[in-house]
């Protein structure tokens, strides 16, 4: 069994969907409102979860009623929560996600997220040590990227940066992750006015573009790489990158080749997609095996 340390948010998705976008200063009648487990870094906990792996979950919730939803959610789960602590009197983060014309726009709430500081990141230092692989997204403060960058360099523990929600990025973080996971908008920002194509070549076998549909483009460090996705109806896209990032890790962690990674974490994040939730679809190890024979 693998074992992995996710530090990241936990939120609340608060989810509307409708036929489509109202315009600025417009208002329109919804479809349904649903209220979900979410954040990045939970997402990614689950999915992991879920493919078999051991995993350890870093990060801050309320001491409101969500942050015992949050908590309740992982402990289903089978996330380890040792490194999960309520804030007093600070509201869970919350995402609030509109689905319309096949898509998803979100408004993400920090909250309690905003505590997954350094000091509070040092804590958990030992599991950090016996990780066969950390994930870290960009929910949580820029300081607490760049103090796990720095102590995972240390450590020697491979880690993966899914650079998301979209910020810059300093050259130095960018060097010492292990893995770098934009998706195509996130890209342009973190490498603005470099062509991809150079960029991927620069960064072999380290960072992994995410395409959507088209599925995931890389360096192998001979050519370059477009790994395609499998073909679903998707039911609501929300947490596919979360799921993609969980499996890419899981697969990285087992060993398995490059090529493998990111078939095996293609499958899993179409499957994500075609259930309701950020969670809701995320899949089962059986499921993805029984997906890739197929």
């Amino acid at each position: 069994m693998s074992n992995i340390v996710v530090i990241g948010s936990s939120s609340i998705d608060l989810v509307v969907s409708a036929k489509r976008r109202p315009n600025a200063g417009e208002t329109i009648i919804g479809e349904s409102f649903k209220t979900v487990p979410g954040g990045k870094g939970a997402n990614q906990a689950v999915a992991a979860s879920r493919l078999g792996a051991q995993v350890y979950m870093v990060g801050c919730v309320g001491d409101d009623n969500f942050g015992k939803v949050i908590l309740e959610n992982f402990k289903q789960n089978e996330v380890i929560i040792d490194y999960v602590e309520p804030v007093t009197g600070v509201e869970s983060g919350t995402a609030h996600i509109t689905l319309a014309e096949g898509d998803n726009s979100i408004v993400v709430v920090k909250g309690a997220n905003n505590y997954v500081s350094p000091e509070y990141v040092s804590k958990a230092k030992n599991v950090l040590e016996a990780a066969d692989i950390v994930l870290i997204q960009q929910e949580i403060p820029e300081e607490t990227v760049e103090f796990v960058a720095d102590i995972c360099k240390e450590l020697g523990v491979p880690l993966l940066l899914n650079p998301a929600p979209a910020r810059m990025i300093s050259h130095s973080i960018i060097e010492k992750v292990t893995y770098l996971t934009p998706n195509e908008h996130e890209a342009t920002i973190l490498f603005k006015d470099m062509e991809i194509e150079n960029v991927l070549k620069k960064f072999p076998n380290k960072l992994f573009i995410t395409e959507g549909v088209r599925g995931v483009r890389y360096h192998n460090g001979e050519k370059e790489m477009l790994i395609p996705t499998f073909k679903v109806e998707a039911v609501d896209t929300t947490g596919a990158g979360d799921t993609f990032n969980a499996a890419f890790a899981v697969a990285l962690a087992e060993g398995q080749s490059m090529e493998d990674c990111v078939r095996f974490a293609n499958r899993a994040a179409s499957l994500s997609v075609t259930k309701f939730g950020a969670q809701g679809g995320m899949p089962s190890r059986a499921e993805v095996e029984g997906g890739l024979k197929n």
